[in-house]
């Protein structure tokens, strides 16, 4: 059966305390209810050796937002794989748009971070989805079946099985629009049905495939009931535990 993710994306927010705080309340959250669910964070990497030792029995996984397609050098600002995995981190988000829209990652990026973190031992959550320009053209389809292949096709069936693909529809963040659950099943099975064409329909059934489209506590139920949504990757509503335990609980029966 394929493991069900809600994972919250702090992004550039909170101070120290406060992002303390909201570790600790979520900690306490989680020790007191039944989720049916898996709890990730990826909080500024500043954070990340925090959200260790407060989550110390790894009841939360803890992924950083990026990584360097490098192993080691002069990259100043940089993470390594190596860096993350000796401070035990779960894995780390690969592909986000903001990291594609702000600094020009690609997918040929996204790959050899994704093998680098691979080789680590850490989850590699790619992050994929089109643009307005590219919904309202009627390339989505053709857009996320490209993503997908640059991304991940040069792993083996056994590697691309430990990828978790988060599908971001640009297009539905922060414009106005909205993707229905139809909408996103619709690209999820799809993204599903590329990879069962390279990798088989057994392989594909393995992938956990999230949505990351503005999932919020009043239609989290609705999307993570679609066959092909396996959770959300979360951004604004992370950010208090009040929405986020809600659209945890999104997975509730």
């Amino acid at each position: 059966m394929r493991r069900k993710i809600v994972a919250g994306n702090w992004k550039m927010n909170k101070n120290v305390i406060d992002a303390q705080q909201l570790m600790i309340q979520l900690l306490s959250y989680k020790n007191n209810n039944t989720t049916n669910c898996e709890v990730w964070i990826a909080p500024p990497s500043l954070y990340l050796m925090m959200a260790k030792d407060i989550f110390e029995k790894d009841e939360i996984g803890v992924f950083s937002q990026d990584m360097s397609e490098h192993e080691s050098g002069a990259y100043t600002g940089e993470l390594s794989a190596d860096m993350l995995e000796s401070i035990d981190v779960t894995g780390s988000l690969i592909g986000h748009s903001e990291r594609r829209q702000y600094h020009g990652e690609t997918d040929s990026h996204c790959n050899r971070k994704i093998k680098l973190a691979l080789d680590k031992g850490l989850i590699p959550v790619y992050c994929n989805g089109e643009t307005l320009e590219q919904r309202k053209a009627g390339q989505h389809f053709e857009v996320v079946k490209n993503q997908t292949e640059v991304a991940l096709f040069t792993l083996s069936a056994e590697e691309i099985k430990k990828v978790v693909i988060a599908y971001e529809p640009v297009w539905a963040i922060g414009t106005g629009e909205t993707a229905t659950p139809e909408q996103a099943q619709e690209i999820h099975a799809h993204i599903r049905s590329i990879i069962a064409a390279k990798y088989g329909q057994e392989v594909a059934d393995e992938i956990s495939i999230l949505y990351g489209g503005s999932v919020k506590p009043d239609n989290a139920k609705e999307i993570f009931s679609q066959p092909d949504i396996d959770g959300g990757l979360i951004g604004g509503a992370a950010l208090k535990l009040e929405d986020f335990s809600k659209i945890i609980e999104g997975f509730n029966a």
